[in-house]
């Protein structure tokens, strides 16, 4: 009986043995085991690589929006030392579009074919320069020449931020990816009357090297251009995107890049990052130095440059049912609420802190006198008046220093402030109104609906044609803003609705992106 009881005990502690180790390489087989990248970032933990990418996000969101939005601060500040006429005050707000739009087609080339990294790097490097020349600018020529130079590159590095950002996370990081960016946007928006608040009152003129004139609006540029520099140094420390050198056959690159994210994240050695293979999503290759790298089909051989045109056309021949029904009409609307949007949208944000400058300046003058009329026509008149006699008596007038008044800017801030709170109550508006009731009412969230409406393969060019129309309806809106306002009164403010009721009434005929099959 005892024998039995032995031999029973042994039976079982041998299945145990056995049922460890079978575990055990089952682990090892999985941890070996070619993994793809979902595991292979999951693998590389969370912790200061992260934080790193977070204020990347931060200064890098800034970057794209001072580079956007500066000249709209600085118009009623450098007036005089610019002798600005209105039509000026319109070419400096409207001429970064103009370079956004240019370059736009190029940076996505260049993005698809050189990766993320090198895009980024130099692209807010070369940003800094120019934000800094414009900060040196002495003439309204020297300026304008910048600040296009600057709207040709900033536009790169912004859009390939957030695919940057979304490849160095998880598929379930993704949407709060989203938001941080949302709110950095808003943030950005907010910090840029708050730097002209502190800045602008200042007594700060002096000359630099005996030649350059530098007075407080320069000074304003140059801190709006650290972000900038900020961003590209960042850069230098960071890996390649490795889902980009991954979807290019790179994996024995790609590896590097987790585990450098692998080390910063747990302060571990890099050779005892787990992962030590990736699954083939494309043939294996290694990339030599300056050259282009082009997307192929898995399971095909990487070809050289005569196959490149035939993909060229194939891509073409893919971009046919955009000329075609339903998908036409639904384009054709997307692009014209785009620029509608951007039209209306972008003019009177950058022209605000003129009104709003003009309105205190106005008020200021007069004080105390009951019989005078505050509207917004009486102010636009002064406004007008004031920038033609600038021209016409500038020494006169621009001897006395410019009275900076806190309200020329509160109002800014309140309004910037506006958007930032709008995010936290944004998932609550979607859930109650509906992607479709928000798309009419709140006619901004149409990106979010064009990657709904689209097929997939689709969704990158619908996307990147949108953007282009956008910037033109921006550069068109700032560009005939200061015209209308010397006709009158209404002409400028008939516009901007008339673009935004257009928006939201093509927004009417727009499928519910919530009942789109995805694709």
């Amino acid at each position: 009986m005892s024998e039995n009881s032995s031999a029973n005990l042994e039976s079982d502690k041998t299945k145990e043995i056995n049922s460890v180790v079978g575990k055990t390489e089952e682990i090892s087989r999985d941890e070996n085991s070619p993994a793809d990248f979902n595991k292979a970032i999951e693998a590389s933990g969370l912790g200061v690589y992260n934080v790193i990418l977070l204020f990347l996000a931060i200064v890098g969101q800034f970057a794209s929006i001072f580079e956007s939005s500066t000249m709209s601060y600085i118009l009623p500040i450098a007036e005089c030392d610019l002798q600005l006429t209105l039509n000026d005050k319109g070419i400096l707000n409207a001429v970064g579009y103009a370079g956004m739009m240019i370059s736009a087609i190029f940076w996505g080339y260049l993005a698809d074919t050189r990766g993320r990294r090198s895009i980024l790097l130099y692209g807010y490097l070369a940003d800094a320069v120019c934000v800094f020349g414009s900060a040196l600018s002495q003439n309204f020529v020297m300026l304008v020449t910048f600040k296009f130079l600057g709207g040709l590159i900033v536009n790169g590095p912004a859009a390939v931020l957030f695919t940057y950002l979304v490849e160095m996370h998880g598929p379930k990081h993704t949407g709060i990816i989203i938001m941080i960016v949302g709110m950095i946007t808003s943030t950005a928006m907010l910090a840029l009357p708050l730097f002209a608040w502190a800045i602008f009152p200042q007594d700060w003129h002096f000359q630099l090297f005996d030649s350059l004139q530098i007075n407080t609006w320069q000074i304003y540029l140059f801190v709006c251009g650290l972000p900038s520099l900020l961003s590209g140094l960042i850069l230098f420390i960071l890996p390649e995107s490795p889902r980009f050198l991954m979807g290019q056959g790179r994996n024995e690159e790609a590896l590097k890049s987790f585990r450098t994210i692998y080390y910063f994240n747990t302060r571990k050695p890099k050779v005892t990052y787990p992962i030590k293979s990736l699954i083939q999503e494309l043939p294996d290759r290694k990339s030599n130095k300056d050259e282009d790298i082009f997307t192929v089909e898995p399971n095909t051989k990487v070809k050289p440059a005569k196959p490149k045109s035939r993909s060229f056309l194939e891509g073409l021949q893919q971009m046919k049912p955009l000329f075609h029904k339903p998908l036409l009409l639904i384009s054709l609307r997307c692009y014209t609420m785009q620029l509608c949007i951007f039209l209306g949208m972008n003019t009177i944000r950058l022209w605000l802190p003129q009104l709003f400058a003009s309105t205190a300046e106005y008020e200021a003058l007069h004080a105390g006198e009951d019989d005078v009329s505050s509207t917004m026509c009486t102010i636009l008149e002064y406004s007008v008046n004031k920038t033609a006699e600038t021209l016409t008596n500038h020494e006169n007038i621009c001897s006395e220093p410019i009275n900076i008044s806190i309200d020329m800017y509160m109002n800014n801030i309140i309004v910037s402030a506006t958007g930032f709170l709008g995010y936290f109550f944004a998932g609550g508006i979607v859930r109650v109104l509906g992607a479709k009731r928000l798309l009419i009412v709140s006619v901004s969230s149409l990106m979010s609906a064009v990657v709904t409406l689209f097929p997939t393969q689709l969704r990158s060019v619908v996307v990147a044609a949108c953007m282009m129309c956008g910037r033109l309806g921006a550069l068109s809106g700032n560009l005939l803003f200061p015209i209308f306002v010397q006709i009158g009164c209404m002409p400028p403010f008939l516009m901007v609705s008339a673009a935004l009721l257009l928006a939201g009434g093509l927004s009417i005929f727009v499928p519910n992106p919530s009942k789109v099959t995805p694709s």
